[in-house]
């Protein structure tokens, strides 16, 4: 018998996508690999790792993987070192790139070239995709593509990601390098001042001879910057964005929630009439439809806020946003950079805690840690939008303003505030010392592609609700559990819940939070609320629906808030939420990005003062205004 001989499996040619900041290699990524993507971190580190893969014209496959920015391969910060070390082949259980694609912004091409150079040094194959064409046309640059060709000694693609122009041309370029990594690392080693010097005359004698400056330059940048970077006026726009966004989020969004409170609250209805009395009837109407229902009604406000500052950042205006920053900035003691994990954190904290390793000063980095959890996260979106409908009305005050958007405004607000306070007494504790001078490309103005937004807004909606059903649905079982368990006595005359597990724990721990006006569902609500923030407003749901039978309706909710609590209390719950650590995700994340658990310790002891004493002096104050 003849033996079967398997045929040998083709692995993927291995594609590193390399750039420096903010020259649209995310796009580019986006734009080569559509869907077929999967993130995770390197080993041993906390860098994300993307992946995607993307078959070619002629059914060749090839994984791209996308690096952090750079500048230089002469690594300053973590992200940096990653990058450095996956084109050298260094990284640990990662095997080198059979080629490296180089993603360069057509407009400013200077900085890249030097990297390019030393790309050329290390002898990995390469392609040049040389982004944000359009741009440079429009500005009337004329670029020598063949010239720019043979002194980098690599093909040189023009692309416009954001458009999918020119994805097959770069794909034919890549198919047609020899693919075959070298075994070490080439003629690169870490450059000395002198080398430094001469790669940076050898990359302006290429732009000078490949590149052309337009006869009339493009002044249209000039002339908007001219404006958004004012000192005075650029700082009235920014907060003016800040005001419509958050205007926004609760203006836009009604309608959408509306309709998802009906579905939900229809659903609950529909299901309680088709199962018999139980409880497994309970556990699903009053447990999971009550519970996640009323964290999931909010998606329409997170993909609006999302919305904003993706636009944002694909127009190119984030950049400007921190320069106006920096100064403010700098006198609370934070770095410039520092303005681009902080704007993350209103996103989430996790990825504004990862994005501050862009800074390169170890204080710096460490003190935008610390205060990053004070921005005001999409999970808190929740809380204050139940606590503000419960409390705030719904009016118009000074003939546009929305209130409601108004008080939002004011607690994303106090969150900016109070980490600047927090990073200035850090900065005159901890360390002293004048902050590094903050120094940051400006990218060119771009108008957003609707299909880039459209997918990054989709991958948001699927990581919350993701999140949803991998952390929200499993604590609504445990909330519904212990607020079931056990039965009352007979002949007991108050509420089912004041005798199960639930009630005896948040009678037992009340008298610590008695003094800034938390009852004992609220104090339930802080526990679960501790894996993430959201689900405080999950297990309110789910307490008073089983306490009152109110339904599952966030509407009911609120309003069932509105009769039990006092505003003194909604204040201080507000308040707490301004400043707790209510977020075991983020701890974890920043133990590993610090690598100190006493630095985790001080962040978590000094947010939960911070959250008492802010509740504290909230209800009181309230209170004595005749709040309580």
């Amino acid at each position: 018998m003849d033996a079967v001989v398997k045929p040998a499996r083709i692995v993927p040619a291995r594609i590193a996508l390399v750039g420096n900041p903010n020259s649209g290699k995310t796009a580019l990524f986006n734009a080569l690999t559509g869907a077929h993507q999967k993130v995770a971190n390197y080993a041993g580190v906390t860098v994300e790792r993307k992946e995607g893969a993307v078959r070619t014209a002629s059914g060749r496959n090839l994984s791209i993987l996308d690096l952090p920015g750079t500048y230089s391969l002469r690594a300053r910060s973590l992200d940096e070192e990653v990058t450095r070390d996956a084109v050298l082949g260094r990284l640990a259980g990662e095997p080198a790139p059979d080629a490296v694609i180089l993603v360069a912004d057509a407009t400013n091409l200077r900085l890249v070239l030097r990297l390019a150079l030393e790309i050329k040094a290390v002898g990995r194959p390469m392609v040049v995709a040389l982004n944000m064409y359009d741009i440079a046309q429009r500005q009337g640059l004329r670029i020598d593509l063949e010239r720019l060709s043979a002194e980098l000694g690599a093909p040189v693609v023009p692309t416009v990601a954001t458009r999918r122009r020119g994805i097959d041309e770069l794909l034919a370029a890549v198919e047609g390098l020899a693919l075959t990594a070298p075994a070490g690392e080439g003629g690169w080693h870490a450059p000395d001042a002198a080398e430094i010097r001469a790669a940076h005359h050898q990359a302006e004698r290429i732009m000078k001879a490949a590149v052309r400056p337009p006869e009339r330059p493009d002044t249209l940048t000039g002339r908007i910057d001219s404006v958004l970077l004012h000192p005075v006026a650029g700082l009235v726009i920014l907060l003016g964005l800040l005001f419509v966004m958050f205007q926004a989020v609760f203006t836009w969004a009604t309608p959408l929630m509306d309709g998802i409170e009906a579905g939900l609250g229809a659903l609950g209805v529909w299901v309680a009439a088709v199962m018999p009395d139980g409880l497994m009837e309970s556990l699903i109407v009053d447990g999971l439809i009550a519970g996640v229902g009323s964290v999931l009604v909010f998606l329409p406000q997170i993909l609006i806020l999302f919305a904003f500052i993706i636009l944002l950042e694909d127009f190119g205006y984030m950049a400007r946003a921190a320069f106006l920053m920096d100064r403010i900035m700098g006198g609370a003691g934070l770095h410039g950079r520092a303005f681009i994990p902080l704007l993350s954190s209103f996103a989430c904290a996790i990825p504004g805690v990862m994005a501050a390793r862009v800074i390169d000063s170890k204080r710096d980095r460490l003190t935008t840690i610390m205060v990053a959890p004070l921005m005001t996260c999409s999970a808190r979106i929740p809380v204050y939008t139940l606590i503000i409908a419960a409390f705030i009305p719904n009016e118009t005050v000074w003939g546009f303003a929305n209130l409601q958007g108004l008080v939002m405004f004011g607690l994303y607000a106090a969150g900016i505030v109070s980490a600047l306070a927090v990073s200035f007494v850090i900065r005159r504790i901890f360390w002293r010392g004048a902050v590094e001078p903050f120094m940051m490309e400006l990218p060119a103005y771009k108008m957003p592609d609707a299909r880039s937004v459209l997918f990054n807004l989709w991958l948001r909606a699927r990581i919350f609700l993701e999140r949803a059903g991998r952390i929200i649905l499993p604590l609504m079982v445990v909330v519904w559990v212990l607020s079931t368990f056990p039965y009352p006595p007979e002949g007991a005359t108050g509420p089912a819940i004041d005798y199960s597990f639930a009630g005896m724990m948040g009678q037992t721990l009340e008298p610590i939070f008695a003094p800034i006006g938390f009852n004992w569902q609220m104090v339930i609500a802080l526990i679960p609320g501790m894996a993430a923030r959201e689900v405080a407003v999950a297990a309110l749901g789910s307490v008073y629906a089983i306490a009152d039978a109110e339904g599952a309706g966030v509407t009911a909710l609120a309003s069932t808030l509105a009769d039990q609590w006092s505003l003194a209390t909604a204040l201080a719950f507000l308040a707490w939420y301004v400043f707790a650590p209510q977020c075991v995700a983020t701890l974890g994340v920043v133990r590993r990005e610090t690598n100190s658990r006493k630095w985790t310790w001080i962040m978590v002891g000094y947010m939960f003062g911070l959250a008492y004493l802010a509740a504290f002096i909230t209800y009181r104050v309230a209170v004595a205004l005749g709040g309580g």
